[in-house]
């Protein structure tokens, strides 16, 4: 991808959370939030006050399917490609921007556009600024050309990583205001998303509540203990409930302890999560004691709380709808981990971090070691649900180490990083 200049732009924005990408953490967390700010250059003019917004959108029919799988608590999707289609995109409520491989880019600019010579700031959790150039794509095409986004702004950004730990190739993170003039259905159980035109009428079924905000953005209000604060619908992280304490009075059944380390875009931040004492109140829907991740960003809602739902958005309304199938509390299990996180090739995963306290740490596991194998056979056969599924039910795991021109495998004994 060309490298965007390091001149840096006007001071970002005031940041809205954005989450895009973040290395797969095997401590629980699939995707970290990043937190996105447009920089404010006068040759963005167009991208900064309209977001992502499509120039046009076009829906063919009252109901559109759009092929996709869940992966990880994640929606993929598949769009309508040309010859070296189809493409493979990300769905991300909680971003602002729609970015997309230089593969695609390519294969799809607008003819009488180019690449702004100048970059985007991108402001990751860890509150430093990455630089990504922007330009337009002539369409985007989800359910077989049924629904079709006209004139789309959009950064460049390498999907490699995101591709390798998904195990799928991904072209591109789809942000929340290319559905801007939609009615559009994540529906987690069934691994299903539909896209309607906004003047649809919603579902009968689901609970209906109202953004907080006019700025049609899927920020809603829930309770925690008495307390009701805002956080973001964001369908790009793979955490439960990250929460920012600041205000509120949280109290914890397990008090929040280290976790891995995870990736961001522009670096890597240190997880901290426990569970919490209280009920979690989602639109009526109730979560008992759910695990939390803190943050010094906005509180968000991601994959683990929202595959539980059929959630429909509704920006044009500025509302959203959650059905379940079952009134019943939720309740969520212990968080497994190996007390190692990843950052994952075909060939090897090289170690992010290393949980504080945990066997692997006693076995001497230091971030940046090279892993080959897992059980014996090369990481490119472990996908991202097979690997969680042997954290989550085996005892133990092995590891090989690259060690020089030798391979040395260790055994790791799995662990309740929160009971």
């Amino acid at each position: 991808m060309p490298r965007p200049r390091q001149n840096p732009p006007a001071a970002p924005a005031a940041p809205v959370r954005r989450p895009v990408f973040a290395s797969r953490a095997a401590a629980g967390l699939l995707l970290a939030a990043l937190v996105l700010a447009f920089s404010g250059c006068s040759n963005l003019t167009r991208l900064y006050k309209r977001e992502s917004r499509p120039g046009q959108t076009k829906v063919r029919a009252d109901v559109v399917e759009v092929k996709s799988q869940v992966i990880g608590s994640h929606f993929v999707v598949e769009a309508k490609g040309d010859k070296r289609g189809p493409w493979r995109f990300l769905i991300d409520t909680g971003s602002s921007v729609t970015l997309v491989s230089e593969e695609f880019y390519k294969a799809n600019a607008m003819r009488d556009t180019r690449l702004s010579s100048s970059s985007v700031g991108v402001r990751s959790a860890s509150g430093q600024v990455a630089y990504l150039q922007s330009g337009n794509v002539r369409e985007i095409q989800l359910g077989n050309g049924g629904a079709r986004f006209l004139n789309v702004p959009v950064l460049l950004y390498n999907c490699g990583e995101l591709s390798a730990h998904l195990g799928v190739k991904i072209d591109g993170v789809l942000g929340f205001p290319l559905f801007r003039d939609t009615v559009f259905t994540l529906d987690y159980p069934r691994g299903r998303m539909t896209i309607s035109p906004a003047r649809r009428e919603p579902p009968a079924q689901g609970r209906l509540i109202a953004f907080n905000n006019d700025q049609r953005t899927p920020i809603i209000p829930v309770q925690l203990g008495g307390e009701t604060f805002a956080v973001l619908i964001d369908s790009g992280s793979d955490a439960p409930l990250m929460l920012n304490p600041v205000g509120l009075h949280p109290r914890f059944s397990v008090e929040p302890r280290p976790g891995a380390a995870v990736g961001t875009l522009t670096g890597d931040r240190n997880q901290v999560i426990g569970r919490l004492a209280g009920t979690l109140n989602l639109g009526g829907h109730q979560f008992e004691q759910p695990l939390a991740d803190l943050t010094d960003q906005l509180s968000a809602i991601g994959g683990k709380i929202l595959c539980h739902f059929r959630v429909t958005f509704m920006p044009a309304r500025n509302q959203m709808l959650f059905y379940r199938d079952s009134d019943t509390p939720v309740t969520m299990g212990p968080l497994r981990s190996p007390g190692l996180s990843f950052s994952k090739t075909p060939a090897y995963w090289r170690v992010l971090g290393v949980v504080p306290g945990s066997p692997a740490e006693a076995r001497g596991v230091r971030k940046g070691d090279l892993v080959s194998r897992i059980n014996g056979e090369p990481v490119s056969n472990w996908s991202l649900q097979r690997f969680d599924a042997q954290v989550r039910h085996a005892d133990e795991i092995t590891f090989t180490f690259v060690r020089g021109s030798d391979e040395a495998p260790v055994i790791i004994p799995t662990f309740n990083l929160v009971p």
